[in-house]
């Protein structure tokens, strides 16, 4: 498998697809929300650059970490230059089918999210045309989705691994794509010549992600061990994948684990200060910044895993700490839709 490589704060795997990891609002864990928006990105580290203070099983398994609080909400925002099929896992739990995690891609049902068509995913799939949002808990306790779907809880984190498209079926998408660059700088040309003096965007050109709104040392020991459950629904298609069967590369092209650390922990391991506590939900909506609403009026929206759609909010199991919920005007909620540094270390997992 090729290397996978933190820019920024961004992963980028093989075949140029990026994951940025968004801090957002946490939903209430009743009813069916808006998407929430993006709050900043979580900072990412290189698990082999701390190794000295890092855990010895986050040693052995390699990848990155970032800081998260307990009960933290995150999305994960996608991009790619060329099409790629990525599998998402919650603690080796695949987040779209609810299964064992599996170095194979899967169609029935499948189990992992198509790219560019998929451009974040903000939760388990787990509700027809709805997702459970990422809440950050502890391991131990049995709230996370690892430990609901599989009884055990074991490996916690967040699990990526991308497949390119085989040869043949690349080389014509390379060519279909290039015929439409050059369809799409015809039409500018003509239409700069005209009396609108400019051009549209290129069709199928893919969203950017909901906009941003304004928001040492010692020797390794183990580290408080964190897994992602689930809190509150929205709306939110995972889409199926309408390439052929056989499409896809056999063996992946590049994985990497993502361990979730503590923020008391963050310094301690990095030497740098965690992020700000997460932003208050009911200030945010009071203000009147806006939430997202995203649809894809070609896509196929998958149907829910059986085993996903059984997994408990994280209220369920840390009781409730929500504030009293003041629901977004509809004039807040924004449509959007027909819208390289060192090598990261893989290691035994």
């Amino acid at each position: 498998m090729d290397a996978v490589r933190i820019d920024g704060n961004s992963l980028v795997l093989p075949g140029g697809v990026r994951v940025r990891f968004i801090r957002t609002l946490r939903l209430p864990e009743t009813g069916t929300h808006p998407l929430p928006p993006g709050l900043g990105e979580f900072p990412v580290r290189r698990v082999e650059d701390h190794a000295e203070t890092v855990p010895a099983e986050w040693r052995a398994r390699g990848g990155v970490m970032l800081p998260v609080y307990l009960r933290e909400a995150m999305w994960l925002s996608f991009g790619a230059s060329e099409p790629a099929a990525l599998q998402v896992g919650v603690g080796k739990v695949c987040a779209v089918s609810g299964r064992p995690w599996s170095s194979r891609l899967g169609r029935r049902p499948q189990n992992y999210v198509v790219l560019p068509r998929q451009p974040w995913l903000d939760g388990i799939n787990s509700g027809k045309g709805t997702v459970r949002q990422f809440v950050a808990v502890p391991l131990g306790l049995g709230a996370t989705v690892e430990g609901q779907v599989t009884g055990e809880e074991v490996w916690g984190g967040i699990q990526l691994q991308t497949f390119p498209l085989k040869e043949k079926p690349l080389a014509k998408w390379r060519a279909e794509e290039q015929r439409r660059r050059e369809r799409a700088r015809a039409m500018q040309t003509h239409l700069s010549a005209g009396p609108y003096g400019g051009a549209p965007p290129a069709p199928g050109a893919m969203p950017a992600a909901p906009a941003m709104a304004a928001a040492p040392g010692g020797a390794p020991r183990s580290a408080p061990a964190m897994g992602l459950g689930v809190g509150g629904s929205m709306r939110q298609e995972v889409y199926q994948d309408d390439w052929r069967a056989g499409s896809w590369a056999d063996e992946p092209a590049g994985r990497v684990f993502v361990h979730l650390v503590t923020p008391p922990e963050w310094p301690r391991i990095t030497g740098e200060a965690p992020p700000p506590s997460p932003v208050d939900r009911a200030a945010y909506t009071q203000a009147g910044l806006p939430w997202f609403d995203y649809y894809d009026q070609d896509g196929e929206d998958l149907a829910p895993a059986d085993e996903l759609g059984a997994v408990k909010p994280v209220g369920d199991w840390l009781g409730d700490d929500h504030e009293p919920w003041q629901q977004p005007c509809p004039n807040q909620v924004k449509p959007l839709g027909d819208l390289p540094g060192k090598p990261v270390q893989d290691g035994d997992w």
